[in-house]
């Protein structure tokens, strides 16, 4: 760990701060121009393999909005790729898994035994960790058994906890597990199929003494079983108020979000008055990270996540009952 005491750590573990942390998923993307600039040279996942190229993608979009900790710039479906089952980018379509898991066949054919081959993600890590030192904090992530799966589209387990403990310990200050097509299942059909395996994730990720953020999208109705798999921060989308998703989970532990991603198109004032209103819910109680209720989108304006990112920044302590 690089700053295990910074204000983003302590918020994780729902401990006191002066400060409500910041900081927005996909917060190096699409939408700005320095990134735009360096897709030209390289394609999303060259970016990935070449750890100076995410670093600096990383360290360049943290500094540029100020935010409080900065994600490892990588994908979801890294993993998938060591594991036999190669994918492409379609433009406009997102990820191709070109030989899809089909058969109990294709099952025992999936490999486990080469997580080493991702260790261009722990050495970005590294290099992110070193530049920052102890003035920011680092996330790594991963995707959850049932959202890797989906993409693969039947069965396959997902062993990459090896591959995201190596982050830990390359100076990552925070594991995020994103289970981004979960909100898909009934309550019954999660606790059936998914719990035990995230449950079991979680632990083995905990070993490592960080604290673990899970998150979903749609899932409004899972948080209560969501909360069950012990992680110590639980990511809420928009579609369910801050104080009414927390109260869903008996106010314990941390919670990050919840912005809809579309605000951030909108005006200032319209955007300050949605803010406000997430940080008058959280009410200064231990334990809110502020952040997007998903990913910032394409076409954003740069400038409303800067002000964004300020105004948290300068004005959360006021929302402090």
């Amino acid at each position: 760990m690089s700053a295990p005491n910074s204000l983003f750590v302590r918020a994780a573990k729902a401990q006191p701060s002066e400060r409500t942390p910041v900081w927005f998923m996909r917060q190096a993307g699409r939408y700005m121009p320095e990134y735009r600039t360096i897709r030209k040279s390289y394609s999303l996942i060259e970016i990935c393999k070449k750890p100076e190229i995410a670093a600096q993608v990383t360290i360049e979009a943290a500094e540029i909005l100020k935010v409080d900790a900065a994600i490892i710039f990588a994908d979801l479906l890294l993993p998938l790729e060591v594991m036999g089952l190669p994918f492409h980018f379609a433009a406009g379509e997102g990820p191709k898994i070109e030989r899809p898991v089909r058969t109990p066949e294709d099952v025992a054919a999936l490999r486990t035994d080469r997580a080493a081959d991702l260790g261009y993600v722990s050495e970005a890590v590294k290099l992110v960790s070193k530049h920052f030192g102890d003035k920011l904090p680092i996330i790594g992530f991963c995707g959850a058994p049932f959202t890797l799966a989906s993409y693969m589209i039947e069965g396959g387990s997902s062993r990459n906890y090896i591959f995201t403990k190596k982050k830990v310990r390359a100076g990552a200050d925070t594991i995020q597990i994103f289970d981004s097509w979960v909100g898909c299942l009934s309550v019954e059909d999660y606790r059936r199929y998914v719990l035990p395996h995230v449950t079991q994730l979680v632990k083995r990720l905990q070993k490592t003494g960080v604290p673990i953020i899970y998150f979903g999208t749609d899932s409004a109705t899972l948080l209560p079983s969501m909360k069950e798999a012990g992680a110590e921060v639980i990511g809420l989308d928009w579609r369910i108020p801050l104080d009414t998703g927390w109260q869903s989970l008996k106010n314990r532990g941390a919670v990050q979000g919840n912005l809809d991603p579309v605000l951030l198109f909108a005006d200032w004032e319209e955007l300050k008055s949605r803010a406000e209103d997430i940080l008058r819910r959280a009410a200064g109680r231990p334990g809110h990270i502020f952040n997007l209720g998903h990913g910032i989108l394409p076409e954003t304006p740069v400038d409303n996540v800067k002000a964004l990112c300020d105004f948290v920044r300068e004005h959360s302590a006021e929302f402090k009952k």
